[in-house]
């Protein structure tokens, strides 16, 4: 069914959408959902400088015990 819509059929559409709802909820539903994207890139991000964090603590150290002792000196 899907296949079958051109632009044509999508700029219907559109302006039933617009006539339905008018274009202040149609432009204040666009603002909510450029909102909600910007939100789950954020998360995304911040979620991954986190996994990043935790694997940074977690590395382990392979300097020879000899050469720990010299820095600390």
């Amino acid at each position: 069914m899907l296949n079958n819509i051109g632009p044509m059929g999508f700029l219907v559409i559109a302006v039933v959408v617009l006539v339905l709802f008018g274009r202040g909820k149609v432009s204040g539903l666009m603002g909510e959902v450029g909102k909600g994207i910007s939100s789950f890139k954020k998360g995304i991000n911040d979620g991954k400088k986190e996994l990043e964090d935790d694997s940074a603590a977690v590395a382990k150290d392979v300097t020879p015990e000899e050469e720990k002792v010299k820095d600390e000196a």
